[in-house]
């Protein structure tokens, strides 16, 4: 009887030397699923980024994805107001592309052949940059002093008052914001820079940076 206790008494023992052994071995040896020299950090969206309803749609059976508050998201979401996204629209008013930009703006910012413009969605995303980057140098004094203030019901915000600026012309926006919201400008659409301050609030676009001579490159 006591023999066997024995022999119990040293199992224990036995198995720790061989997960030991095992151990060792393990660390002498490279592993396939090693992550040494690989890029562990990636840009995705963040969790406060992401809007719940256009995760998956049901009538779709399919995932989506989703630009949330993030700035592609604002480019995005201002496209299809503007054009359903559409690259070749052209309206009736001869408002060209995604964006929907007028000739004399597209001149302003170094852009002369617009059918090289429809033809061309980098282009007419570089155009896009480079117009809310002169709005918000030319915004700069209003975005620090209306930010964050409410105006006729709306909370507004600096992405707000890019958007306006992008329908109506940053002198509008001026013009808005200054009266205390009572000198309102409508596009010939009915269209409102009240209405763009409340669709667009609250987008994060930071990665504008404000520039007085802001023109599109047209050689990279």
């Amino acid at each position: 009887m006591t023999r066997n206790i024995v022999k119990l008494a040293a199992l224990p023992s036995v198995f720790g030397l061989v997960a030991l052994s095992m151990s060792i071995k393990d660390t002498e040896m490279p592993l396939d699923n090693s992550t040494d020299g690989l890029e562990l950090f990636y840009t995705v969206p963040q969790a406060d980024e992401l809007d719940s309803s256009t995760i998956f749609d049901e009538t779709k059976n399919s995932s989506l994805a989703t630009t949330g508050k993030s700035f592609t998201g604002f480019k995005e979401a201002l496209g299809f107001k503007e054009s359903q996204n559409d690259y070749k629209r052209i309206n009736q008013f001869g408002y060209l592309g995604k964006y929907q930009f007028g000739r004399s703006t597209l001149l302003l910012l170094g852009i002369s052949d617009t059918e090289e413009f429809l033809e061309n969605p980098v282009l007419q995303e570089k155009a896009f940059v480079a117009n809310a980057s002169r709005n918000k140098w030319v915004l700069r004094k209003d975005i620090k002093r209306f930010t964050g203030k409410t105006m006729n019901g709306i909370t507004i915000t600096e992405s707000g008052i890019l958007a306006a600026a992008h329908l109506a012309g940053p002198g509008s926006v001026k013009n808005y914001l200054r009266s205390g919201g009572v000198e309102g400008f409508r596009d010939a659409f009915g269209t409102s820079v009240h209405s763009y301050l409340k669709k667009f609030g609250g987008y994060d676009v930071s990665f504008i940076e404000a520039d007085k001579n802001s023109k599109v490159n047209l050689q990279s």
